[in-house]
């Protein structure tokens, strides 16, 4: 970043210590601290480059940029998703409350409790609208009916589906509409308790009225949990995001507040971007 953007960064730090004061203690959404990560594949040896932000927890922060610039790879670093792919390689640290999520001491399987993701087309499982969302806790040892029943109905309450599917738990997930197939994997993903969520394009495949909605459900949810979500959708990143940064040919370009990024941002590129000149 330049010389100019030292005042911007006071700025945001004003602004993320003003929400911790006014959110108060939530131990459901952390803050998360990258510092200066690097990734690397055999087919690209610069997906990520010195990558550095902290990200506040109980808030929305969208990462934006052209496609290819890194910021679906930045998003899965936070879950370890980039493991399964053969070669990758990592340098830096992610600060989950004190957790290095890219030590190769950390539980991922543990770390994929507390950072839940949704990808950019819904994918239930061949499953039931119940068995979908009771999937996680199951797996996580719990049997009794009456636990599960409670665990189910407060999952999809808090995706806005509960009225919409509650007459319908047996049947397959396959049966429901695009849109709400997609807040049956947030149900899915918040039914086991994670602090962070993570959204890849979450409504790309969605018509406009459940986009909508999924938007809706993303407001509501950020009380609770902090959510990063991967967007290409200029005005959908200035609907649903508290903070915005924005990448390109894998270095973090500017973070900053949404609304300092749509109307004055400090860097030129990220202006060329959010105005269209470039793309």
């Amino acid at each position: 970043m330049s010389e100019g953007s030292e005042g911007s960064d006071i700025k945001r730090e004003a602004f993320i210590e003003a929400s911790r004061v006014s959110r108060g203690h939530n131990r459901h959404a952390p803050e998360i601290d990258v510092k200066a990560v690097s990734l690397s594949y055999p087919a690209n040896s610069h997906a990520l480059q010195d990558v550095s932000l902290t990200i506040p927890g109980g808030c929305v922060t969208a990462v934006i940029g052209p496609s290819g610039c890194g910021k679906s790879t930045l998003l899965r670093c936070f879950n370890r998703m980039n493991d399964t792919i053969d070669g990758c390689q990592y340098s830096g640290s992610i600060l989950l409350d004190g957790l290095d999520v890219l030590s190769v001491k950390t539980d991922v399987t543990q770390l994929r409790r507390r950072v839940g993701m949704v990808f950019q087309r819904p994918n239930p499982f061949p499953k039931s609208v119940y068995d979908n969302v009771a999937y996680g806790p199951r797996l996580g040892g719990i049997r009794a009916r009456r636990q599960l029943d409670e665990i189910v109905e407060n999952a999809l309450r808090a995706a806005a589906l509960w009225d919409e599917v509650k007459d319908r738990l047996d049947a397959m997930a396959v049966t429901l509409s695009l849109g709400q197939q997609q807040r049956l994997v947030i149900a899915r993903a918040i039914a086991v308790e994670p602090e962070v969520l993570l959204l890849d394009e979450p409504a790309s495949s969605l018509d406009p009225i459940s986009t909508l909605r999924i938007e809706e459900l993303i407001y509501e949810l950020k009380t609770e949990y902090t959510i990063i979500i991967v967007t290409h959708n200029m005005q959908q990143a200035g609907r649903v995001s508290d903070f915005t940064a924005f990448m390109n040919a894998g270095k973090l370009v500017e973070f900053n507040t949404t609304d300092r990024i749509f109307t004055n941002p400090v860097e030129r590129a990220t202006e060329d971007y959010i105005t269209g000149r470039v793309g």
